[in-house]
């Protein structure tokens, strides 16, 4: 007999077991929401006192989702700390109610169970997950510049030990059920069929009190070393202490002290490891509290608002019938059509043709795809038999034949508009008359290719980013002529390959491209004043990018940056020219990473774990490369530059809104994802100031520095609300 209610749902098993099943209703996936206090006691109240209940099991009524967390919305309108730290301690004592119950309660996990999903799954007794390719486990608050505030930095490492939830929770790792087995989270996986009577099993062998007991020797050799370390480390006081110390100056080098939740979540585990259970549960909440209200929080909690508002964007008008896209030609199998085919198969799960000009070329492709399903399964994330079945769908050829059936060709060949537009003649030639024409050009507007095309309805730019199975961003560039249809096509094959897709306009560079250039060009040119090439790539880590700009111009190869170069200053002038040591380091054969030697050497040893920088550099330069220049300008002058052009392109209708900006310049170039992007990190700074200090650079360095005109504009209105690109 079922006793249904708004969430919870009870099924009384003829064995005892009561199933309490969670369906949130009007959400696509279980989240925990505040107004769920009243019902939570209602359960939790029939649970203590019903005593034909001999256990509990909790599980899921919604396909692929068992509880995704806190509902993000939960906080949004608080005004304080204290305000937060209660929810905190309300959702605590909830799962305290669970941890407390007498009769012994288990998890059935199907699907998603992150953040406070795992956070119930903990206070229960034991947990079985379903071997799913939805189930997930995790603790990704890290992700928001948050910690788990429903008991994670507590129970995480009772269950598994201190380092092993570190690991965890300074990632935001989710883990697939049979690792999370092997972490010690996981008690038992099954087939999910088998889930809810596998659950009630175990949790009646607790209500008996046979409880299996781990032997000895379980784990092997690995498992009694894991046992020792933990007995060194964590089992006594001053072990600790060198792991905690260990973890913050690791913590120090990987986030350069622009994240403060990390160090938080360090200090929670810390307080619940040194003083007991209660005082960390209270620390957990007050620096959750804390942690809300962080301009670094608010602004990652931005970008994933972002990302959801993204995933429903069709980025066509209303009513507009998107084409189908079934089958994909790849033209071009080096490692970014590769890559692209790689995606299509993978993610999207479309077959696709990929050309290239000789038998070579083509192996190799392929041979990149083997590769990539080699991995899948040599981790287990894959069976052989899957992993071929999914190499069955890539077919190779040097010629055109085939490529009829295509709704979409993806060009991937050099920089070079007239082998462009052979590319698209080739393919209209060959093709039907609604196959769309995409280019993955990072630099020749999208108009130029279409200019020579019969159907320049159908042309339109998707600019991947390399690694292209890593990298998150697709930026879509649409001309004028692209039809609406060919937009909301080429924007859901984009999301179907695991894309988070931005949709700009038409011209030099698009956006992407266009902001990084002036950023790069002022760090070579900081480089050609004598300032040393680690004390550029430092000053920009340090600042919050992921790698610095000599070591990203080392991977992306000197001579690509030249050739792109020329385009943007024939479009823009003086702050999009290359500097001339650029062109010296191609004439010396110093193309970077691809030659052995770029502003690095990478055909000499690396000393103390550190790539060595090109001897020979500075003297080509003509300067010591010993100058001293504050690392705090090194990396305004750098980033104002990429900020400054981001505003130029919002002003000149590249972007129709800062939020497209702020995600491109995050997920396609590593812009410092604590400032929320280039837009809302001036915001943060203030337009006014923003201004002021291109005033300054201009007035020391040129015009380059001249602030675009919208942040002119900005500068001057006299409401606040003008005076920001996010209200």
């Amino acid at each position: 007999m079922a006793s249904k209610q708004s969430t919870f749902d009870i099924e009384q098993r003829d064995d005892g077991v009561a199933v309490v099943r969670m369906d949130v209703p009007g959400e696509a996936h279980n989240v925990l929401k505040a107004e769920f206090a009243d019902e939570f006691e209602a359960l939790f109240q029939r649970l203590r006192t019903d005593s034909a209940i001999k256990a509990v099991v909790f599980a899921s009524n919604k396909p692929g989702s068992f509880l995704a967390g806190a509902d993000i919305k939960l906080f949004e309108n608080v005004k304080t700390p204290d305000e937060v730290v209660a929810l905190a301690e309300q959702c605590q004592g909830a799962f305290h109610q669970i941890a407390d119950l007498k009769v012994p309660v288990v998890a059935a996990i199907d699907g998603a169970c992150l953040g406070g999903g795992l956070e119930l799954a903990l206070a229960c007794d034991a947990r079985i997950a379903a071997d799913t390719p939805k189930t997930v486990l995790g603790l990704p608050e890290v992700m928001l510049g948050l910690l788990p505030a429903g008991g994670g930095t507590q129970r995480l490492p009772a269950l598994i030990g201190i380092a092993a939830a570190l690991d965890l929770l300074l990632t935001g790792k989710q883990l697939r059920p049979g690792r999370a087995k092997k972490v010690g989270i996981l008690d038992q996986v099954v087939a999910p069929e088998a889930l809810i009577d596998a659950a009630a099993a175990r949790a009646l062998v607790l209500a008996a009190g046979k409880t299996p007991k781990a032997g000895l020797l379980t784990g092997g050799v690995a498992g009694l070393q894991a046992r020792a370390t933990k007995l060194a480390l964590e089992d006594n006081r001053l072990g600790r202490r060198v792991l905690f110390s260990q973890a913050r100056k690791k913590l120090q080098s990987q986030t350069r002290g622009n994240y403060p939740a990390p160090e938080r979540i360090v200090d929670a585990v810390e307080a619940g490891a040194e003083k007991g259970p209660e005082a960390g549960f209270a620390a957990e909440a007050r620096f959750f509290g804390e942690l809300v209200f962080t301009d670094e929080s608010r602004a990652l909690r931005h970008i994933y608002r972002a990302t959801e508002d993204l995933k429903k964007e069709t980025f066509a008008p209303a009513g507009t019938k998107a084409r189908t896209i079934d089958n994909v030609g790849v033209l071009g199998a080096g490692l970014m059509g590769a890559g692209i085919a790689t995606v299509t198969i993978d993610k999207a799960g479309l077959p696709v043709r990929l050309k290239d000009k000789d038998d070579t070329g083509l192996a190799a492709g392929i041979g990149h795809l083997r590769a990539h399903y080699d991995k899948k399964v040599k981790r287990k994330q894959l069976s052989r038999f899957e992993a071929d079945v999914a190499l069955n769908r890539v077919t190779g050829t040097t010629n055109y034949r085939g490529f009829a059936g295509c709704d979409l060709v993806v060009e991937a060949v050099f920089e070079d508009l007239d082998l462009k537009h052979r590319m698209l003649a080739d393919v209209e030639a060959n093709g039907r008359e609604d196959t769309i024409f995409a280019s993955n050009t990072s630099s020749i507007p999208i108009g130029d290719i279409a200019a020579r095309a019969k159907r320049p309805e159908n042309v339109i730019g998707l600019h991947y980013f390399s690694p292209v199975e890593k990298m998150p961003l697709l930026e879509i560039i649409a001309t004028n002529q692209t039809a609406p249809e060919v937009i909301a096509a080429s924007a859901a094959f984009g999301k179907a390959q695991g894309k988070t897709v931005i949709v700009v306009g038409d011209g030099p560079g698009f956006y992407t491209t266009r902001i990084l250039a002036p950023f790069l060009n002022e760090a070579t040119r900081i480089l050609a004043e004598g300032v040393s090439v680690k004390a550029v790539d430092a000053a920009l880590t340090n600042y919050g990018f992921p790698v610095g700009p000599m070591t990203l111009l080392d991977e992306v190869g000197i001579d690509i940056g030249t050739k792109v170069g020329p385009i943007l200053e024939k479009a823009f002038g003086e702050r999009m020219a290359v500097p001339g040591e650029s062109a010296k380091m191609i004439e010396a054969g110093w193309l970077g990473r691809k030659a052995g030697k770029g502003f690095y050497d990478y055909e000499a040893k690396k000393k103390n774990g550190k790539r060595p920088v090109n001897a020979d550099l500075y003297d080509l330069m003509g300067v010591s490369g010993d100058a001293g220049m504050d690392a705090t300008e090194i990396a305004e002058r750098c980033t104002f530059m990429f900020l400054n052009e981001a505003a130029h392109c919002l002003g000149e209708g590249i972007l129709s809104e800062p939020m497209h900006g702020d995600i491109g310049a995050i997920f396609g170039l590593g812009f410092p994802p604590f400032t929320g992007g280039p837009f809302r990190f001036a915001d943060r700074l203030g337009i006014k100031q923003v201004v002021a200090r291109l005033d300054a650079f201009t007035d020391q360095h040129g015009a380059r520095f001249e602030p675009a005109p919208i942040l002119r504009d900005m500068a001057r209105a006299r409401a606040r609300r003008k005076q920001r690109f996010y209200n």
